[in-house]
């Protein structure tokens, strides 16, 4: 089950990020993005969606509309429930839901130590639009067409 997250999870979604996430602040030098942000205030946008198996929170994503596209800031799941087919779903929620809201385009960005993902998104229908540093972090820009 995908659902909106509530002011509660807050707490649990910075922890999971930052248990996503930690195995690249050695590779990267410093902490992803996605560690730094604010939860409670994204929750608060309507931004962050909760995957649940089992009624427990295992993933998450971050999303909201730009211009013609869905954008997703970020996508964790717990590295207990990696493996599963948790970010696809995730991913597929968010075509659906790009879809639904009448938008052209899924973008997203990865950090280009973060190698795994240069060519998982590939292989799910995004090509890879820009490089570039921004805020520090060296980016990969990704997009896929919904038309």
């Amino acid at each position: 089950m995908i659902r909106p997250a509530h002011p509660a999870d807050a707490d649990w979604a910075q922890a999971l990020v930052r248990r996503a996430y930690a195995l690249y602040v050695p590779r990267m030098g410093q902490e992803p993005a996605p560690m730094l942000a604010d939860y409670g205030a994204l929750i608060e946008e309507g931004e962050v969606r909760v995957l649940e198996e089992d009624s427990k929170p295992v993933a998450l994503i971050v999303l909201r509309p730009d211009g013609d596209a869905l954008f997703v800031e970020n996508i964790a799941v717990d590295p207990e429930a990696q493996r599963k087919g948790h970010g696809r779903m995730l991913l597929a929620f968010e075509e659906r839901e790009a879809r639904r809201l009448g938008l052209t385009a899924i973008r997203l960005y990865t950090n280009a130590a973060m190698i795994e993902n240069l060519s998982y998104y590939p292989r799910l229908g995004f090509r890879e639009t820009d490089r570039r540093e921004e805020e520090g972090y060296k980016r990969v820009f990704f997009e896929k067409s919904l038309g």
